[in-house]
């Protein structure tokens, strides 16, 4: 094997919006399961379904997989795979929420009412049509990596912030005699089954979203044919991908998890471990001490060769 197929760990996304009753009990069998397989990583299972990301040997992820996919509803759960050079998490968490994706509206049910799925291969013909608006769901952080052509980016700080968002701005968005069709797209597909419910509760109809997200779209389209501009920030050990899913150019800052370009590297505000451009001015000097403690131990781990818990993954 070469490249990231060589890779020892892999690395499941996974997401399923179904009825999850006996909540209690399968976080306690999840959680069981997961220390069986010595699979580590986070579930959050709610009454909507089930989002997370775990991390294992591939006979460990798949006994997982398995296990959720005989929960009643969750047979076609929807993952999608990477692949990692270490373990990327130092334990286990199964945890109950109230939303499997938190956008305040609990009333909102992805099973009763959501946009219209467009594959990646029909996308472009959309988002191109005049009579069409392209929102991205993301978080701000995630935009300025890259979006698609267009796009029109909301300045979001957390997904809570969307339905005020379009409340505020539906007026100006959807004028005209003929309301414009709603193209929303995000990673994965995990908050567009949210998003577009939202819109159709407020009373738009026509709603679509990307199937399989930005991912499935840079794994399926050719660059040459792409409208996709720059990258893709993900959530796990890659920080960034590229057409293809190939490796981005992007690290990450590790005081408040945004993505950092070779630019804010050589910044002055830039630390490893510490603070970056992006959140210099939002922590204090003495959360930066701490930071740096935490990056002395780290080293000083690294250089014994022993795990650290604050341990992280470099490219």
């Amino acid at each position: 094997m070469t490249g990231e197929a060589a890779l020892p760990i892999s690395v499941a996304a996974l997401y399923k919006f179904a009825p999850m009753p006996d909540r209690q009990i399968r976080q306690s069998e999840l959680a069981r399961l997961c220390e069986e397989q010595a699979v580590k990583g986070t579930l959050l299972i709610a009454a909507e379904g089930i989002n997370g990301t775990i991390a294992g040997s591939d006979e460990g992820i798949g006994e997982v997989l398995s296990g959720i996919r005989r929960f009643a509803g969750f047979e076609d759960l929807e993952v999608k795979f990477s692949r990692a050079a270490s373990m990327p998490f130092h334990r286990m968490k199964v945890r109950i929420k109230p939303e499997i994706v938190t956008m305040g509206q609990p009333d909102i049910d992805p099973l009763v009412n959501v946009g219209q799925y467009v594959e990646p291969e029909d996308w472009n013909a959309l988002i191109s049509d005049p009579g069409t608006i392209v929102i991205d769901t993301r978080n701000d952080y995630e935009t300025q990596v890259g979006t698609f052509t267009g796009a029109i980016d909301p300045g979001l700080k957390t997904f809570r912030e969307f339905p005020e968002w379009f409340r505020a701005e539906r007026d100006r968005l959807m004028q005209g005699d003929t309301p414009p069709k709603v193209a929303m797209f995000c990673t994965g597909g995990i908050r567009c089954e949210k998003s577009t419910a939202f819109l159709k509760s407020e009373g738009v109809d026509e709603v679509f979203h990307l199937k399989g997200g930005i991912l499935k779209y840079l794994e399926t389209v050719e660059e040459d044919e792409s409208l996709w501009e720059g990258e893709c920030f993900v959530f796990d050990q890659r920080v960034t991908v590229g057409h293809g899913l190939s490796l981005g150019s992007y690290d990450l800052c590790h005081a408040c998890r945004r993505p950092i370009s070779a630019e804010a590297a050589v910044s002055e505000y830039y630390e490893e471990g510490v603070s970056c451009p992006g959140c210099y001015d939002e922590r204090t000097d003495a959360q930066r001490a701490g930071y740096r403690e935490r990056q002395k131990q780290e080293m000083k781990a690294a250089e014994a060769g022993v795990p650290h818990v604050g341990a992280r993954l470099k490219k």
